[in-house]
Order: structure tokens, then sequence, then C-alpha cells
């Protein structure tokens, strides 16, 4: 155990390092940094800028073939390997490489000699034979381990985002610390609003209403220019799009929160795309406006994208800016991203939000404690 020192924390598939962000800054624990992966260069230099430069940039499988790799002894391996194998959109596809990029996680767990690791997925993860296959490989190396389905919301992150962890420990049973218990609740649901001291051993002590759309960027100003801005944050990512007249006829048709593809097919047919007119059901959320009283829904990596989901402003005609998601994903202005508007914006959409991870690493550290 690491005693009265820093936990040694190594990032695998960092991305940007919202991840490490949640442990090494805003959570209770005393985490320190020491070697980071990503195969994406913009993300290993974003994570770079703001951690140190220890992120090496490569295919994790050539990096640990590579014999001049040295993986430094850590008390803990975090990350997120690559989720596509697992999604919905990709089920059908047996044999997808992707599914078993957990296999060079867990050896890094086993080079630095770690006594914990947090693999982060998406849900679809914990039903899969693969789950099965990283639980068999977990308890062989001497790690007892437990999981959980987590929404980012209950965890005071502007965004209903759920996320599946698997935590391994091989000192302790991590199943007496984990999940965290919820620091935020959602206020539309009326037991709770009856119990505002939330006893429920689900939920802390002091629990209070989920963070929302309006809490998180009612602040800013209207966007300018289309292009990153050479200023501190957040003004410098609050910028905004080129859209066509059609796109803002289209905004225009749907002023009011909440709404999506079905209003605008009801209110303006002839702005409608075909696609979307003869898709009857499903996709409630494309072409749909924020509430202002509701945390935003999944932030993806196309976000500046209205048609790929609940994207539009509540008020203003505009897709989202790149601030806004990045304060929807709980980061701060001063965190510092790297490379193209497209580049950033898959940092963004990929990253594990910062608070939710700090949240699973205050439990990390009372383990370490304990």
């Amino acid at each position: 155990m690491p005693g009265n020192r820093a936990i040694r924390l190594i990032d695998a598939f960092s991305g940007c390092g919202g991840m490490t962000l949640g442990f090494v800054r805003l959570s209770k624990g005393s985490f320190k940094p020491v070697w980071a992966n990503d195969i994406n260069q913009y993300a290993a230099d974003s994570y770079n800028a703001n951690f140190g430069n220890h992120c090496h940039v490569g295919d994790i499988v050539d990096l640990l073939e590579d014999s001049t790799t040295k993986i430094p002894q850590a008390e803990i391996v975090i990350g997120g390997p690559p989720c596509q194998g697992f999604s919905l959109l990709n089920k059908g596809r047996n044999g997808d490489p992707r599914k078993h990029l957990w296999r060079p996680f867990l050896e890094i767990v086993r080079r630095s000699e770690a006594a914990c690791f947090l693999m982060e997925n998406v849900p679809q993860l914990l039903g899969s034979p693969e789950f099965k296959a990283i639980l068999a490989q977990a308890v062989s190396m001497g790690f007892w381990v437990a999981s959980a389905k987590l929404c980012a919301a209950d965890y005071g992150v502007p965004q209903t985002r759920h996320r599946a962890f698997v935590l391994g420990c091989n000192f302790a049973d991590p199943s007496w610390y984990f999940p965290p218990r919820k620091t935020h609740y959602d206020p539309t649901n009326g037991y709770l609003q009856s119990a505002p001291n939330l006893r429920s051993a689900e939920y802390a002590e002091h629990a209070v209403p989920w963070t929302n759309t309006r809490d998180a960027i009612a602040d800013l100003p209207r966007p300018e220019g289309t292009e990153i801005r050479k200023e501190p944050g957040p003004l410098d990512l609050h910028f905004g799009r080129n859209p066509t007249e059609k796109s803002m006829a289209r905004y225009r048709a749907i002023p009011d929160e909440g709404m999506n593809r079905f209003d605008l097919q009801e209110r303006a047919l002839e702005l409608t795309p075909e696609c979307w007119i003869k898709k009857k059901s499903g996709g409630t959320d494309l072409f749909g406006r924020l509430w202002w009283n509701r945390p935003a829904f999944t932030i993806r990596t196309e976000f500046y994208k209205p048609e790929k989901g609940r994207y539009l402003h509540p008020e203003q005609h505009r897709p989202i800016t790149h601030r806004e998601a990045a304060r929807f994903q709980s980061f701060p202005d001063d965190f510092v991203f790297k490379g193209t508007k497209i580049e950033i914006a898959k940092q963004i959409g990929n990253a594990v939000p910062p608070l939710l991870a700090a949240s699973i690493a205050d439990v990390i550290h009372e383990m370490f404690l304990d």
C-alpha cells in the first residue's frame, strides 16, 4: 500500500484524460499520474498539456510488444478500452477485435503490479460474454471484482449518461465500497422529494437535485465566430457554426424546449427530411431541443450536429457549442484541449465525465486507507 504518499495511477486508453482529471484534481484522494497511453495524437497532446508529458501515443498492443516499453509500477490502472464492439449498433458483428482490448488493459495491470483496476465501458458490456471473460481473467490474477451501471447525473454531472464500471482489487472486496453513494437525485422523483434527508444507503447524506442545463451553461454569452478562439476558457471553445437557411428554418420551426423531429414534421413537413418522415418510430431525441430544468442527454462525439441527437440549445436557434458540451461532461473551463474542432469534439464526447470519475476515485481512496 502507498502509505502517506500519493497513489500512483496509470490511464490506459486515456483519451484527453477525463478520468485522470477526476482522480487527480477533483477527488478527495491523493493520486499521481505516472503513465498513460492513447492511440490518438491529439488526445495525447491534450492529456500531456494537463498532466505532464507521460502519455505515450500508439497502438497499445504494439507498445506492449515493444521491448523498449517500460510500464512503471503503480497502485491503480484506469481506462476505457474502445467499446464499439459492445455497442447495440455492432452486436451482430462476431469477432470484432475491439471487443478484446481489455486483454492488453489487464496486461498493463499485471506489469505495473497494480493492486486495483477500474475499467469503463458501455452498459452493454455487463451482459456480454466478454464480461464473463474479463471476470475470469481478473479472478485468475487474484482480484475481487465489483461492477455497476452508473448514471453521471447522480454524481453531479449535468448529463444523464449511463456507463458501466468494473472495479477490481486484490487486497479487499470492492463491493464493500462500490458503487459510490449518489450525491445527486432526480428532482422529479416524488419519493425523494418527500424525503429530503435521503436516508437510503444508496444516497449520500446531503444529496442535492441533479445539476441541470441552466446550471451548466446559462451564464455563457451567445457564441461568436466559427473557429477556436485564442483566449482563455470558457470563450475559447464557445464558437458557432454556419448553418444553411434550411437549417435555420428548421430551428425556428421548433422553438420550444423539448421539441424534436416529430414536432418538426408536424409543424413544417416541407422542411422535414424524407428519411425522417418514413421512420415512424424511434429516435425521439433526433433534432431535439434541450430543457433548461433537466440535465443534457448523452454527449457524443458529433454533438455539433443536431440531426445526431438532442443537441439544440433550449432557446437559441443553434446546436450546442464545444464549450457547452465540455461543461455537460463536467470539464472545468481551464482544462486544455489540443487539436482541431473535430478532434476536440471527439475528445469531449469520448471522455469519462470527470465528476463521475471523482466519485469513484473517492471510494477507491477509502479502500486504500482502510
